[in-house]
């Protein structure tokens, strides 16, 4: 046993036992006095005998956050492009004030949330039923801070007229990471203000106009009020025609009370509420289906601030989004305004879920954007093999395809705040509206996708530290994996993309190419030749698209819809190369922007198509899927989840 010790491991074993044999523990007496053992010994001696082990010199330095908007070179950029100049130079210093908050102050108010999540007291210590929502005093702030901020409001006081909605996108995306998910409440109040804006004024509920609009627009933290989105119910989410239970019945006085159980109530703290319901007639019958849907305004409290007739059942457990009240919310004679036409909830939904999907899509952009900040700046601080890891050629490439990935989304994001800018201010084209059309499902299950992928890949970048939960790093990842999830998952949100263009006749399709072949002919005159060569690989992929389309048109509807999700990945690849072309071919384009173009376009652009040549949609395909997936399942389960 001995022999297969090396000479230097029993070299080890023989100090370590002469240390711990020279180690004497020493009492002390009610005098203070040592021990009779050690009372011979010179001070030094004593001192050893009573040293403790330390824990090394080395501390590894945190990684620190700069200024957000000063370090993001591709926002500034795209803002320089795009952005007329009289206009940036009124927002650029707002953006560059408010790039240090979010580094210093707003982070650290983002962070008490996560820490302190919200929690719910049922009753009090002597059984009343008190249904309190607390939040901690960060969360309180963060509030604050959105209404001065003017985080909702500057998109809808148009002071920049179609660039406004650009410039609230802008703060968003560098308010985003450090808002301890006060961004969710937001979005709906957001959206809360556009469903209200779309009504025709003659058409709008006077409750609209003159109670939430002015409170949802508030810059004063006391009059500012946040909207909650109450729609998904026990059946489920997306499929809200089948899912909607919630009745609303008449009242003498023409408001209605609400009877239905709300199964994932966001931002449960907010002081109203957009839902659907389903008007009881005369006979107490209800009209099924999409058709039998309603918009109803409610308020969360009473006067004397009791609930609403509202019952808070729990809070959610959920794998991220912790500092998020989400509750299960029994409607319980509700009372509440009819404020869309009978039947026509489900129209109002859209406008509400533009501005969701582009709240869900500057989530995840600015998240991929927070965890590169973080991850380069740790790059200059940790040493490993001799040199910092920022030298190592491998890292730097791993962030870089990081960055590429980034880029490109921030450039979608931004073309997408754009177009709703002049939707807004009526100086959109039909072209821009479809377009858009398009655009907000694409840019939403995209972007979600990559944040997953970019911050799992980010939180390698940290080593062991990624995994900590004391280092906030690991609450980005779990906060990520909502944002494919919420506002319709992936393959909902695929099939909305299909459903685009049936329902325009293939004309939303037509000018979407029309609009990156724009883009494509524009940068390929720039003179440079490795962007030309990417403008070419990007116009074979919209002819391969085009042709891909050609191919299963009249098929069995089943091949397009299988295909739905790498159709929607091959249109927001290809859209997403020619925003990197278009920027990587202005006059102050930098070598970055230029690599990040062309790398973008080195890769499969059109996985559609290489699928479809693999013979992934085909029948005998989509049978052995089923298979595959299906294989040794019995209907006899065990145990439930």
């Amino acid at each position: 046993m001995y022999r297969s010790i090396k000479s230097s491991q029993f070299r080890y074993l023989n100090t370590i036992t002469r240390l711990k044999s020279s180690a004497t523990v020493q009492l002390k007496d009610s005098n203070g006095d040592s021990g009779a053992t050690n009372q011979n010994k010179p001070p030094q001696a004593k001192m050893e005998s009573f040293s403790v082990a330390k824990r090394g010199n080395f501390f590894q330095p945190e990684a620190q956050l700069e200024n957000q908007y000063l370090g993001d070179a591709p926002l500034r950029g795209y803002l320089q492009r795009v952005v007329p100049k009289e206009v940036l130079a009124k927002i650029s210093p707002d953006l560059e004030r408010f790039g240090h908050r979010v580094a210093t102050d707003i982070y650290k108010l983002g962070r008490e949330c996560e820490l302190n999540p919200p929690s719910h007291q049922k009753y009090d210590a002597w059984g009343n039923k008190v249904d309190e929502l607390i939040t901690c005093q960060a969360w309180k702030t963060q509030h604050r801070i959105a209404a001065q901020e003017g985080l909702v409001s500057i998109a809808y006081e148009r002071k920049f007229g179609p660039w406004s909605r650009v410039y609230q996108s802008a703060k968003l995306y560098l308010y985003a990471p450090s808002s301890g998910l006060y961004g969710c409440p937001l979005a709906m109040t957001d959206g809360a203000l556009q469903t209200i804006d779309r009504f025709d004024k003659t058409d709008r509920h006077p409750i609209l106009s003159e109670r939430a609009w002015p409170r949802l627009m508030s810059r004063d933290p006391d009059q500012f009020w946040t909207s909650g989105q109450w729609m998904t119910e026990r059946k489920g989410g997306s499929d809200v025609a089948a899912g909607t239970e919630t009745l609303a019945v008449p009242q003498d006085d023409g408001t209605y009370k609400l009877y239905g159980y709300k199964w994932f109530s966001s931002a449960t703290d907010s002081n109203m509420s957009l839902t659907l319901a389903r008007i009881v007639d005369q006979n107490g019958q209800v009209m099924e289906g999409t058709k039998g849907l309603s918009m109803f305004y409610l308020e969360i409290r009473k006067p004397d601030g009791s609930l609403n007739g509202i019952d808070i059942q729990t809070l959610k457990n959920k794998l991220g989004t912790r500092q998020l009240p989400t509750a299960e919310l029994l409607l319980d004679g509700t009372k509440a305004h009819l404020i869309s036409q009978p039947g026509r909830g489900v129209a109002k939904i859209a406008d509400m879920l533009t501005i969701t999907r582009l709240h869900n899509t500057i989530s995840a952009v600015a998240g991929m954007r927070r965890i590169i900040s973080l991850a380069r700046d740790y790059a200059r601080r940790r040493v490993a093999f001799g040199k910092l890891i920022g030298d190592h050629s491998m890292h730097m490439q791993t962030m870089a395809r990081m960055e590429v990935e980034t880029r490109g989304a921030l450039l979608m994001m931004m073309e997408a705040s754009r177009l709703l800018g002049l939707d807004e201010c009526k100086m959109a084209s039909e072209d821009d509206l479809l377009v858009l059309r398009i655009l907000t499902p694409l840019m939403k299950l995209y972007t979600a996708k990559q944040c997953v992928a970019v911050t799992s890949e980010g939180l390698e970048c940290f080593g062991g530290q990624g995994y900590i939960e004391d280092t906030g790093l690991p609450s980005q990842l779990r906060d990520a994996q909502v944002l494919p999830i919420w506002e319709g998952t992936t393959n909902i949100l695929s099939l909305d993309v299909l459903r685009s263009i049936t329902k325009t006749n293939g004309k939303v399709l037509e000018v979407f190419f029309k609009d990156i072949r724009r883009r494509i002919v524009a940068a390929a005159k720039s003179g440079n030749e490795d962007v030309h060569r990417s403008c070419l690989s990007a116009n074979i992929s919209v002819n391969k698209l085009t042709k891909f389309l050609e191919n299963v048109a009249g098929k069995e509807p089943t091949v397009l819809e299988v295909a739905a999700r790498d159709f929607a990945y091959s249109l927001s690849r290809t859209y997403i190369a020619a925003l990197l072309l278009e920027h990587a071919s202005w006059s102050e384009a930098t070598p970055q922007d230029v690599t990040a173009a062309v790398r973008w376009c080195d890769k499969d652009l059109c996985p559609v198509v290489t699928n479809h040549v693999h013979g992934e949609y085909s029948l005998k395909s989509i049978h052995m899927d089923k298979c595959l997936v299906m294989d040794g399942y019995t209907d006899k389960p065990l145990s439930k989840m």
